[in-house]
């Protein structure tokens, strides 16, 4: 087994990991294999990157030959088993139940389902539309990021070079025990299928800690973010119409590695960086609350309105009559918010049956910047959403 350490630039990495645990703590994970099948395919290599004094550190436990996958598992193991958080890109898939598979052949007690584990490809997945990238492949997101690799292989194409070096590894050994010393070009030649084998983890490693970054796209949801202005803002059209928004200036809780505008109707969401803005109209003018109970009601035709009949009742005959579930409401004008849950009380529409909901903008509401913090996720969960299905 070979056991190849390098430090890394702590420059790689931007995203505050901090928030995810204690530096020491964490360990990020990618294996290469000869195949999909664990029960048919050799692990021979994993690389991992933990942290010492703050600055990342690079190992790759690399196997020579196919009996040497026992020693490059138990040498990780004995690290894994230092740390208690697992980074990786969809090992849920691929790399943990390989390896799982690969200690239970060997008898080693897995440490993995002990470890929190952090699968930046699971986070990344609902945002896939919104990202607008073609797939979550890990080179695909590196480009989308920018980040810029050396290795131009992928997994699939390198399991013949290992193959390659396994057999004039093998073949070097059996000459060096025969006395015979290879030749200049026989060492270069394994020396640098070697370098192709360790680039393309090495990369891999590389561009993991990079791809930390998309975290900050569900942090927007799973972290609290900071509402640090409320505002309105308002247009006049060329007709004379006043349009009024609602603006909600946000401190996000990791900075955004990309600019990202999420447009849904008339409601806009753009961050970059750790800025962020909601923009929801603002409709002015009346609506519909619409009461639950109608056989209870009256409606008034000259008002337009539904009375309860114990107020009702006083009213004549030939100016009211039994209200339906359409006309059961009472008219109120305003400010409103739309909404597409029950989220706020009192709910208003513009007509029965209507699937837009809102709910006043009240002065009282203004004074409360936790009702604008909820009203926040409302919309962002609504932009975010709506995109992720249209």
């Amino acid at each position: 087994m070979k056991t190849i350490t390098e430090k890394l630039s702590p420059d790689l990495l931007q995203y505050p990991i901090e928030a995810i645990g204690p530096l020491e703590d964490i360990l990020f994970v990618d294996i290469e294999t000869t195949g999909f099948s664990a029960r048919s395919s050799v692990l021979y290599m994993i690389g991992c990157v933990y942290f010492e004094d703050g600055q990342p550190v690079l190992k790759q436990f690399f196997a020579p030959s196919p009996g040497s996958e026992e020693g490059v598992l138990s040498a990780f193991l004995t690290l894994c088993r230092t740390k208690k958080i697992l980074i990786h890109y969809n090992g849920n898939n691929f790399d943990l139940p390989f390896l799982k598979h690969k200690c239970s052949t060997y008898g080693f007690r897995e440490p993995f389902s002990e470890m929190e584990g952090v699968d930046i490809y699971k986070r990344v997945m609902p945002y896939k539309r919104i990202l607008g990238v073609d797939n979550l492949k890990q080179k695909t997101m590196e480009r989308f990021l920018s980040i810029n690799r050396e290795d131009a292989y992928d997994g699939g194409e390198l399991i013949n070079v290992y193959r390659e070096y396994v057999t004039a590894n093998t073949l070097q050994e059996k000459q060096k025990a025969a006395g015979i010393a290879p030749t200049a070009a026989e060492e270069k030649r394994l020396s640098s299928m070697l370098e192709l084998l360790l680039l393309h983890n090495a990369d891999d490693m590389r561009g993991m800690i990079r791809l930390l970054d998309l975290l900050s796209y569900s942090d927007i949801f799973l972290t609290p973010m900071r509402i640090t202005k409320v505002s309105a803002r308002k247009i006049t059209d060329p007709d004379g119409n006043l349009h009024e928004s609602l603006v909600i200036r946000l401190r996000l809780p990791s900075a955004l590695p990309k600019p990202l505008t999420v447009t849904s109707g008339s409601c806009h969401f753009t961050g970059e960086g750790t800025d962020g803005a909601i923009e929801v109209p603002v409709y002015l003018g009346d609506l519909k609350y619409f009461y639950g109970n109608y056989k209870e009601y009256y409606y008034l035709p000259d008002e337009d309105m539904a009375l309860h009949k114990s107020v009702a009742s006083y009213v004549s005959p030939d100016h009211r009559e039994q209200a339906t579930a359409k006309n059961c409401y009472t008219r109120k004008e305003g400010s409103f918010l739309p909404q597409w849950d029950l989220v706020f009380e009192p709910v208003f529409r513009p007509s029965y049956g209507s699937s837009q909901l809102y709910f006043e903008l009240t002065d009282e509401m203004k004074t409360r910047p936790e009702d604008f913090r909820q009203y926040a996720y409302h919309v962002l969960d609504y932009l975010f959403h709506e995109k992720i299905r249209s």
